[in-house]
């Protein structure tokens, strides 16, 4: 049996069985602008996965039969969230991660961690539980310096 697969740039990213079955077969959350917020900061972790067009990013497809396979080595530890790439690329600069696909993890809203592009299972196994173990911290995202007025002058090599 074969099943066609979208091959082109920017096709549904449900169109790819294995990312509609996150949905249809283990009941994850589709997490887009309009429910991120409800979504994060409820009580517990919360596992997002950010996915990202499987044309593009072949990976993607590999990280989403990852996710379950975590979930089921952290039986009942965090709600899984899948952000298809449209929110995913929204919502991305917000907590820094550089490499496609990507999970985030937070604890009652607040980032926890990010483990980035693809891993081996045991580095999963240890990062995950890492960061279920983990306080929140401060996202890695892009930021500007600021000083105070007085060290204006210090800032410009002055």
């Amino acid at each position: 049996m074969t099943i066609p697969m979208p091959i082109a740039a920017g096709a549904d990213a449900r169109a790819y069985p294995v990312i509609a079955g996150l949905f249809s077969r283990h009941g994850y959350t589709d997490v887009g602008a309009e429910n991120f917020a409800a979504f994060t900061q409820r009580a517990g972790h919360a596992l997002l996965f950010f996915a990202e067009d499987p044309a593009r990013f072949k990976e993607t497809l590999d990280l989403a039969v990852i996710v379950p396979e975590i979930v089921r080595a952290f039986p009942g530890r965090f709600e899984v969230g899948v952000l298809l790439p449209e929110a995913a690329r929204a919502i991305q600069p917000r907590y820094g991660f550089r490499r496609w696909p990507a999970i985030v993890v937070v604890r009652d809203g607040a980032y926890v961690g990010a483990v980035d592009g693809l891993r081996n299972w045991d580095d999963y196994l240890a990062e995950v539980g890492a960061l279920l173990a983990a306080r929140p911290s401060r996202p890695p995202t892009v930021g500007i310096a600021v000083k105070a007025a007085d060290d204006a002058a210090a800032a410009c090599g002055g």
